[in-house]
């Protein structure tokens, strides 16, 4: 007797395809790839991945199983996943320079970036990433950042007016600002400013949703287990991105200001350019620049859509990395005030406020306090792809594998992930010395101040802070630039301290990225001591 096929039947045969297809090509990742040493699972569901998110420095972690196990190493993930950690110079260099091409985003990574920003310059790989990439250029040349100075001068001296006020209104002596707070706002105002002709005012205090949903990131509450499974298990089952979590709902609110925020400002360029408002010249801005590439009908076009990514893309990655970089920096000078007043006798001496040009190449101090910061907190901490095609990794220095063989290379099947601790590689005292964990900016000026292990790291200013190859970060140049004219205006008009003294302890915090934080406080706040420098 026959019966008829039910929907349960078709769902259960494609479960079945589904699992069948995923076991051969573990199987296949497993018989291809190096089979290397590693810690062990610890725990069933997890593998190490908990561990790492749960801790205050993943760093320190890749570094302790780097020494025990050899510069490359193989870490378990969720659902009896692995990946593979690369530490060894060779091999970095081996894999920056086939990024976006032989390694790509995860699945899970890609469909968070198109699920949040759009299929931007962020999500996509190989010949689509170098179009967008060369779309941008022109708005992150050096000629485009130069012009730039007022704009990150104007921010600072925002500030600065109202710190004077804040003590002035506080006994005229000093008075605690949460500093974090304020450098989020440099960089939302300047990014406003600067890549999009709009002034969000947050340093106005100007109510903004924009602002409002920022700062909410850094003010939420602990990760709670059930956003950290969430988060864990969607590395291997992306659709749980939708599962309505706190941290979900947040995202999507963000995702939803954003949208509405680009579509307002781009809108608003294009009328302004058919209405003769922007003059002859060659708007360079990022919007400027992103409104020729849709209008363009080059190799270099966007898509409306794709316009429309790219600034949610630089509004959230402004606003982030720079403010998280500034903030560490304020806190380093704080808890070490020698650092600080040499920073301040050089800037002091200098007189006048720089130029572009002067901050680039006659402040020694400034730009060696900027690259220490990069180092030592980096705003990213590390980078997950997968390999789109079979590859052989070359080493540096040999390695023992499961079996006990040595080697000088490992194989990768297509679909191994592959890990860049890039914390672990900034901070290891096997790259960088003894005193790599310390905050000295004059290892930058020494001669012999960089160890061989670390120049032989082939990315900028031998760091993996901004990343390495095709990927490497886009506004770099902006970032430092709005850095060095921020710092050179706070740190020659106060003084900064700990609050609560020198032994004051700081932890990582939640925001969209790991922020610095007072232990004790909540959210991502970050309160100073500031008084004026008389």
């Amino acid at each position: 007797m026959t019966r008829s096929v039910t929907l349960l039947d078709i769902a259960a045969a494609i479960t079945a395809i589904w699992a069948l297809r995923g076991a051969l090509r573990t199987a296949r990742r497993s018989f291809k790839t190096t089979k290397l040493r590693g810690p062990p699972r610890t725990d069933l569901v997890f593998g190490a991945s908990k561990q790492i998110l749960e801790s205050l420095d993943a760093g320190t972690i890749y570094e302790a199983w780097a020494k025990e196990y050899g510069v490359v190493y193989e870490v378990p993930t969720t659902l009896g996943g692995k990946k593979i950690m690369l530490t060894d110079s060779r091999a970095l260099t081996h894999f920056y320079a086939r990024e976006t091409w032989t390694y790509v985003h995860t699945e899970s990574a890609r469909f968070f970036l198109q699920h949040i920003f759009g299929r931007g310059v962020l999500w996509s790989q190989g010949e689509d990433h170098r179009r967008q990439r060369k779309s941008l250029n022109p708005a992150f040349s050096q000629a485009a950042i130069r012009n730039l100075a007022p704009i990150f001068y104007s921010s600072a001296h925002k500030v600065k007016s109202a710190w004077e006020a804040m003590i002035d209104a506080n006994s005229g002596n000093s008075t605690v600002i949460e500093v974090q707070n304020w450098m989020n706002h440099i960089s939302l105002d300047s990014i406003g400013l600067a890549g999009f002709s709009h002034d969000f005012g947050s340093l106005d205090g100007k109510p903004a949703s924009i602002t409002k949903i920022f700062d909410t990131f850094g003010s939420s509450p602990s990760r709670s287990a059930v956003n950290a499974a969430v988060l864990l298990l969607s590395q291997v089952f992306p659709l749980l991105e939708y599962v309505p979590t706190p941290r979900t709902q947040l995202l999507r609110e963000m995702q939803r200001i954003m949208e509405d925020i680009s579509k307002e400002l781009l809108a608003r360029s294009k009328k302004e350019k058919e209405e003769g408002v922007v003059d002859g010249k060659e708007d360079k801005s990022v919007i400027g620049v992103l409104v020729k590439a849709n209008d363009s009908d080059s190799s270099i076009h966007l898509t409306h859509d794709e316009v429309l990514a790219q600034m949610k893309i630089l509004l959230a990655a402004a606003y982030e990395t720079t403010s998280i970089t500034m903030t560490w920096a304020l806190l380093e000078l704080a808890g070490s005030p020698d650092i600080q007043s040499k920073l301040r006798q050089e800037l002091l001496e200098f007189g006048e406020e720089p130029t572009y040009d002067q901050r680039q190449h006659s402040l020694p101090y400034l730009d060696a306090i900027l690259h220490e910061t990069l180092r030592v907190h980096p705003a990213v901490t590390d980078i997950i792809r997968t390999a789109a095609e079979d590859d052989i990794i070359p080493l540096s220095e040999s390695i023992v594998t499961q079996s006990g063989e040595v080697v000088n290379s490992i194989s990768v099947a297509r679909g191994t992930r592959i890990g860049i601790p890039i914390s672990c590689i900034n901070r290891s005292t096997e790259i960088w010395g003894a005193d790599a964990k310390v905050f000295r900016p004059e290892r930058w000026l020494e001669e012999g101040g960089i160890p061989r292990k670390a120049q032989d790291i082939q990315a900028y200013r031998h760091l993996l802070t901004f990343v390495d190859g095709p990927r490497t970060c886009l506004g770099k140049g902006f970032a430092m630039a709005e850095f060095k004219a921020v710092m050179s205006v706070l740190v020659k008009n106060f003084v900064f301290e700990m609050r609560d003294g020198p032994n004051t302890r700081v932890e990582l915090g939640r925001g969209m990225l790991p922020r610095p934080r007072i232990v004790g406080e909540e959210g991502t706040n970050v309160p100073l001591r500031v008084r004026r420098y008389e």
